[in-house]
């Protein structure tokens, strides 16, 4: 009785190759970090071409008044100008024929204290007389 004899063992071909498959899906891995790395490196570039001149604007600080409203000393050209920054404008506030605030002595921190006696001076506070 053939009918019930073992056939003949077969090679498994649909075992998945482990081997090929880790190989497989690592050179995928590789080719995508080094495509981020490519356009990392490409804005890097593409960024530092576009902002060749960054000296001839130069902001000297920030002094934050509220939660979105902002003071800055910006520097253009040798002259400080102070402006207001809001969610919806920027604004000029004064332009100071000479530097108010030296380039050196900003990073101190002492912009805030200049700039309060600067607001003192210009605008001298009605005395209260009781």
């Amino acid at each position: 009785m053939r009918a019930f004899a073992e056939p003949a063992a077969e090679p498994a071909r649909n075992t998945p190759d482990t081997v090929g498959t880790i190989m497989s899906l690592g050179l995928g891995l590789v080719a995508v970090i080094a495509v981020i790395y490519g356009c990392a490196w490409l804005i890097r570039r593409m960024t530092g071409m576009a902002g060749m001149n960054n000296s001839a604007i130069r902001v000297v600080s920030v002094l934050a008044i509220g939660t979105r409203e902002r003071i800055a000393l910006v520097e253009v050209g040798g002259q400080q100008i102070l402006l207001g920054i809001t969610p919806g404008s920027i604004r000029t506030l004064q332009v100071f024929d000479e530097p108010v605030v030296d380039v050196s002595s900003a990073a101190s921190g002492d912009f805030a204290r200049k700039l309060q006696s600067l607001m003192g001076k210009s605008r001298a506070a009605p005395e209260h007389k009781e």
